[in-house]
């Protein structure tokens, strides 16, 4: 595992960097996860063992470090991975986000866009957090009140039936995902489904296939936007399909080099 010092705090976000001649695909994490823990079998699979893969734990996460005195929002996590592009010299790059770690992609895309070779993202949230999500329940609580006490009841009610989530969950700071959670809420201006679909490069994104019928599906398609199915899973699709994830992010990236 590497480090990368984020800010004139010595902050350091914290990843794994396995060497390919092939085009650097960024993996970047969703709410409560960690790179460090969700992608390293995804990396492993032949479809994506040529690559240069890049596991990042956002800053809060994983085994990166938690001040309490970062603002932890989308364009902050945004800003300082555009500072590690450039500083890694990434000349081109493939972006893969899952879940809200997709608005930072989108973000982060927008800044860098003449390095972007494509876009790929796992049911990502491309609007503000709704009712119903994680993300909205924990952006809409009090700051106090989540770091206080709801952030461990979230993690002990989900130690048996969510237990993956769970245990990477309980080594994030409550503090970072209270905040990004109420950027979620807030939305992005553009939002990140106007910056997806601004984009200039191959987009493409995966649903889980026990996560369909979604009606952004046809929305998406109608945009252009390429579409991938991971069989036998849901969110979690990192850790229910590993090789099928691998499959799906390598079919993205070979359509994008079709045209």
């Amino acid at each position: 595992m590497k480090e990368y010092i984020v800010d004139n705090e010595n902050n350091k976000i914290r990843y794994h960097d396995f060497p390919g001649k092939d085009t650097p695909i960024l993996f970047i994490h969703g709410l409560g996860c960690a790179g460090s823990f969700d992608y390293p079998e995804v990396a492993a699979q032949t479809d994506l063992i040529e690559h240069r893969r890049i596991l990042i734990d956002l800053l809060g996460s994983g085994f990166s470090d938690k001040p309490d005195n970062y603002l932890y929002s989308i364009k902050e996590h945004a800003d300082y991975l555009y500072k590690f592009v450039q500083d890694l010299k990434l000349n081109k790059v493939i972006i893969f986000a899952h879940s809200l770690g997709g608005p930072i992609a989108l973000e982060l895309a927008d800044k860098c866009r003449d390095k972007v070779e494509t876009i790929i993202l796992s049911e990502a949230n491309l609007d503000k957090s709704s009712e119903g999500s994680y993300s909205y329940e924990f952006g809409t609580c009090e700051e106090a009140d989540f770091v206080n006490g709801v952030f461990d009841e979230v993690v002990n009610s989900n130690s048996i039936e969510n237990s993956m989530w769970s245990a990477t969950l309980s080594v994030c700071s409550s503090t970072a995902i209270s905040r990004i959670s109420k950027a979620a809420v807030a939305g992005g201006d553009p939002s990140w489904r106007d910056i997806l679909y601004s984009l200039q490069c191959k987009r493409t994104v995966i649903f889980g296939e026990e996560s369909l019928p979604d009606d952004d599906k046809t929305e998406l398609e109608r945009q252009r936007i390429n579409i991938e199915i991971v069989k036998s899973a849901g969110h979690s699709m990192a850790w229910e399909n590993p090789k099928g994830l691998a499959e799906a992010i390598k079919k993205g990236i070979l359509y994008a080099r079709e045209f």
